[in-house]
This record gives structure tokens, sequence and C-alpha cells, in this order.
């Protein structure tokens, strides 16, 4: 028999739509997926009877034969008739006839467009297809060369099943390379349902015929087997991997083999993991696994894949997920998106949104289980019997350090999820205690509570760096919180946004009088008069372009000198370096600092009623390094003259 194949005016957008942007790779997927759908529906006849006795190796097999590429399976085949309808009219769909014949079947299948079969011709000449259907009907032999004209005869197959055979085209010869062929099919079917067999891989085993002879330990010998290699075939999927089955059927160890299995090279365990399992109003199926993020926010993307019935979709989930998602690894699979998807159908399909909605509250949910959820008490080495106390009181104190920035992302990019983590984030504080936001706020509101009625949040970033400041803070009896993400000028604006009559201050934005402002003052000691003469001295010998002099009362008991930084103006040079936009102005401003002075400390005292000028400017260099030096501003050749000026001073 000859022919034209029938290509509708009206379907030949869909192969234009589905293959134009595809590249030439997907032909591998879309035509194991066809192989895979007769084998599902070979397996959904026999579970209702329609086919009699055992079906047998059910195994696709992908092999290379000189210039033919060929996908063979033992599903249900295809009738004369059935390659007439589905091969010969493009564009028809097998599988949607199918499910509409038998709607009560469970059996996922993966092809739903009926043009899958049509890739090949991106990569081959000429195509033929070698069919015998489970009916009592004759093989089938069908080719195209790749124009609107076929051949179709009977065939010689002799058992049940489909043989694609692909006559590779010259350009296209890397998809005869075994190294090529093996990529693509651990790419795209490494989790497909149904075995897939392509080659054979050595595995070494004990042999039952050789043997070497080895000491045994006592001056004799022994027979040891030979380790010998045996070929066996190669088979690239897990047909049963961890995201379709049930959580209670997993053990922790379970999931983080399966995490390694899709990350063999991420040799770090991930934190926990979540398991989702939507039957309705859409169908969803995954794992996702929360990495160790620590101080970075490089979503590292492509770190998600993406499934349909467990066929590889893609590894650029933008639109599934909501974007601070994107930092998590894991699956997600659902008959719901299909095979071939555009970024603009991701943004714009209702169940893909509905999809992105129910996986925020998911990881919303888990977190606030975690916030709940006690760690377990730890054994003592000593007596396996006592128990003794965990530093954290929840899980997710436990995983916090790990996570934050994953939170605070979250908190700022999505509003829902914000709503919903509000009620679990932490706050750390530098003793290493983790409070709920409420619960910190009860705690620090007595003493922490300025005149305008504003509950104060002094943190710092670096324990080490700015020491002095928190050690002054704590001695007035605050706490200091360690907020020390690349997030935190974002995130304390957010903070800030959301609870009322709130403000977040840095220790070293002022002095420690300052930075909770009240209405008592310390009397000054110094007059008027003594501040004007005193203001210039220092001024004349500080970089004014990046120093203001601030003459202030403190505790005469305090350092002479404080290098303070303005909270408004740092804060919003850190958040433009983070997220540029509008913010550009705050970004290229130089670092400015205040260089506060303590007029009433004694040396203070001393350096006004100085007489020798180079002994007065020697002393306010050396007090002003000192000042730098505590702040860690003290570098380069300025370090080096305050070093030498200390050694002939002690002389």
């Amino acid at each position: 028999m000859q022919g034209n194949l029938n290509v509708q005016t009206e379907n030949i957008f869909p192969v234009i739509k589905k293959f134009l942007y595809s590249d030439h790779e997907i032909f591998l997927r879309e035509l194991i997926s066809n192989a895979i759908d007769a084998t599902q529906k070979l397996k959904a006849l026999s579970s209702r009877g329609e086919i009699k006795g055992d079906l047998g190796d059910l195994t696709v097999e992908v092999r290379i034969d000189k210039k033919k590429l060929i996908i063979s399976d033992h599903g249900i085949g295809m009738t004369m008739d059935e390659i007439d309808k589905y091969i010969n009219q493009i564009a028809f769909s097998g599988a949607n006839d199918f499910l509409d014949k038998y709607k009560d079947v469970q059996e996922n299948l993966i092809g739903h467009f009926g043009l899958g079969f049509y890739s090949a011709f991106m990569v081959a000449d000429k195509v033929e297809i070698e069919t015998k259907s489970y009916q009592d009907s004759p093989a089938v032999h069908w080719s195209c060369d790749g124009s609107p004209e076929f051949e179709m005869n009977e065939g010689k197959r002799k058992e049940r099943g489909t043989d694609i055979i692909l006559h590779i085209a010259d350009d296209c010869k890397e998809f005869l390379e075994e190294h090529r062929i093996l990529e693509l099919l651990k790419k795209y079917c490494r989790f497909m349902p149904v075995a897939i067999r392509f080659g054979e891989e050595s595995q070494w085993e004990d042999s039952t015929t050789e043997f070497n002879e080895v000491d045994d330990g006592n001056g004799g010998k022994k027979k040891q087997p030979k380790r010998v290699e045996k070929k066996v075939p190669r088979i690239i999927n897990d047909t049963d991997p961890a995201w379709k089955k049930k959580p209670a059927d997993l053990s922790d160890e379970d999931y983080k083999k399966f995490y390694h299995e899709l990350y063999p090279m991420n040799f770090e365990d991930p934190l926990f993991q979540i398991h989702l399992n939507v039957d309705y109003p859409f169908n969803l199926t995954g794992i996702l696994y929360f990495p160790k993020v620590r101080k970075t926010i490089d979503p590292n993307r492509n770190k998600i894949q993406l499934y349909c019935n467990q066929v590889f979709v893609t590894d650029s989930v933008e639109g599934v997920v909501p974007e601070y998602l994107m930092l998590l690894h894991g699956v997600l699979d659902s008959p719901d998106i299909p095979l071939n998807v555009s970024r603009s159908y991701l943004q714009s399909d209702s169940n893909v949104k509905k999809i992105a909605q129910h996986i925020s509250k998911k990881v919303a949910d888990k977190l606030d289980e975690m916030s709940k959820n006690p760690v377990e008490k730890e054994k003592s080495e000593d007596d396996k019997t006592d128990s003794k106390p965990s530093v954290f009181n929840s899980q997710l104190e436990e995983k916090w350090d790990d996570i934050k920035i994953f939170v605070e992302y979250g908190m700022l990019t999505e509003e829902k999820f914000c709503e919903r983590a509000l009620k679990f984030a932490l706050l750390k504080n530098t003793e290493g205690l983790y409070f709920k936001l409420d619960d910190y706020r009860d705690k620090i509101k007595a003493l922490q509570t300025d005149k305008d009625k504003n509950v104060i949040y002094l943190y710092a970033t670096d324990v080490d760096e700015q020491h002095a400041y928190i050690a002054k803070a704590k001695e007035k009896g605050y706490d200091v919180l360690l907020m020390d993400s690349v997030l935190n000028s974002h995130y304390i604006n957010l903070l800030e946004q959301k609870i009322e009559n709130t403000r977040f201050v840095r220790v070293d934005a002022d002095t420690v009088e300052k930075l909770i402002a009240h209405d008592d003052n310390i009397p000054e000691k110094l007059s008027q008069d003594e501040k004007d003469k005193l203001k210039p001295i220092i001024e004349n010998e500080v970089d004014k372009a990046r120093f203001t002099v601030l003459l202030e009362s403190m505790e005469s008991d305090d350092q002479p000198m404080v290098i303070t930084q303005n909270e408004f103006m740092r804060r919003y040079k850190e958040m433009s370096q983070t997220s540029g936009g509008g913010m550009g102005f705050y970004g290229e401003m130089p670092d400015s600092y205040n260089l506060v002075v303590n007029i009433n400390h004694p040396l203070i005292s001393q350096l006004l009623n100085e007489t020798d000028v180079e002994k007065q400017r020697q002393l306010v260099h050396q007090l002003t390094d000192l000042a730098l030096l505590s702040n860690g501003l003290l570098k380069g050749e300025a370090l080096t003259n305050f070093i030498k000026r200390s050694v002939d001073i002690i002389k």
C-alpha cells in the first residue's frame, strides 16, 4: 500500500509549536515515551482480563545498529488500521483515544498529543515501523522518508510489540554514538515506569570455577574465588522512584539515598525533606529537599527536576514553583503539566499557578510544624539511660542557621508565605538562643522601649568585630541579636513594616546611651566654650570627608572616642548593593562615619589642656586611631604609623 500523509491544515500548527523550539535530542524521549505508553496499555488490558496469560518480558530496548537507532517494545502493538489512523493522519492521539475508552484505568499514559512519533524526522532521513498488535491481525511494516509519501505493507514481526527504526541523517550522527544515547537516556528516562535496556555494562563478581591461592594467615594456603568481569544488560532507569512511594514506607536513609541518586556530585546530606502527594484539585507528587543554604542567596537554579508521569520535562521550573523555592532541590511530577512546556505556558496556566501555591503552603506548614516539634534528647555517653538537654528547643531551631536565608528570601518575595512565616520565623541572639518574633518582643520590651514607645531591637552582624559595642549594650542590660545574612538590610526593613512600633538598630550605630533614647541625660563636664575650642582641634586632624566629629556626654569610664555609623544611611547603602533598582543613589555614596568624642573622659580634658601643639596633635591621632582600630577601620599605612607611634609613646 502507498499513500500520502493526511496533514490537516488545523493540525499543522501544533506541530510547529511543539517542535520549532525544541532541541533535536527530544526525539528520543518522545519515542521511548510512546514505547512506555504501549506497554502501559498492555498492562491495563491485562488487568481488565482482556488479555490472557503471561505478558512476558516487557523491557523496552534501545540499540544502535550501524547507521540505525532502534527503539523496541513488547507492548500493545498496532494493526494496519491503527497505523493509518494514528500515524498517517498526523495529530490524532492514541493515548487520548485509549483514555476515552478506558477512563477507569489508573495506569499513567504519557503521550497526549499524537505528534511525538514525528519528532523522529528531526534526526532521521527515513523512519520504519515494524509492529504486531496483541490482536489477531497480521504484522505491519511502515516506512517514510520524511516526505508526505509513505509505504505500508504486511510485516515480518513475529512477536507482539513495535520496533521504531531510525535511519540517522548524516548531520545527526551524534545519535549513533553510545555515550550520547546513554547521556540522553539518563537525562530523560531514568525514572520511567517500565524498564529500559541499552547495551551491556560490566559487573564484577566472584567466580565459581576459577580460584587464586592466598595466605590463610597460619602459614598455609587457601583458595579464594577470582573476581571476574561479567557483562550484564544495562538497565538505565529506576521504575519505582522514591516520590511514587508512600512516606510511611520510606526511612530517612531512603530519602537521603534518593537525594544522592538525583545529585551524585553533591556529597552533603540534605537537612530535611517534604514529600508531596496531591490528587485534588490537581495531581502532584514529588519530594523537595532543603539543602544547607548558609550565607549565600545564589539560587543555584536547575536543582528541581520537573517530570510528567515519570518522564523528565525540564529542570528550569520558573513558574512552577515560587522564586524563593528555587533554593530547594528535588523532584516534582505532575500529569497536569505537558511534556513540552514554554515559559509563557507556565506563567498563564491555572493548574500551574495552583501547584505553585500549594507547594508554598506545604513548605510553610512543614516549617511551622518543625517550630512546634521538640528536638529529641541526646543520650549521655556515660549513661545511655539518662538524657542531656539539647541546646535546641525545636527542630526548626536546630536547622535555623542553615535555612534562615531561605525563610528570609521567601518572606521578602512571597506575601502569603510571609504571613505564615511571621508565626514561626526565628531570631537568634549573640548568646546563641532562639526566639519566635512575638516571644522576643515580650522579652525585651520592658528595658528596650524608647521614649517614643518604640521597641528597639539591637543587633550585630559580626560578634568579633563588634564585640566592644555588644559588651557595652549588655552592661546596660540590653539583649543583642546576631543578624549576619546577606539579606539583613532588606529583611530588617520588612520586619519593621510587619511589627508595629519597632525599630532595628545596629549596636555600632550610635553610642550606647543613644541607641535607645530615654529622657535622662548624663551631665556634661565641659562648658560650651570648652567644647567650641575642642572640636576644631580634633577636626583639623581627621578626614572631614569621611568622619563627622560629634561631642557627646557619656560615662567617664566609656572610651574617649567611638566610631559609629548612621543606621539609616548604612542600611540603605547595603540594600542598594544587593538590589540595585531605584536605590542606586545610596550605593554610590562613600562610606561615612561619626567620630564621637566623650567629653566626660579624663583624656579628652587632658587633650584640651595640652599646651604643646605637637603633643596635642599626637594625642588626637592616638585616640582617633584607637577608635578606628576597635572598629576594624585602621589599615595599611595608618596602621603602621599607629604601631610606630605607640612604641614611641611606651619608650
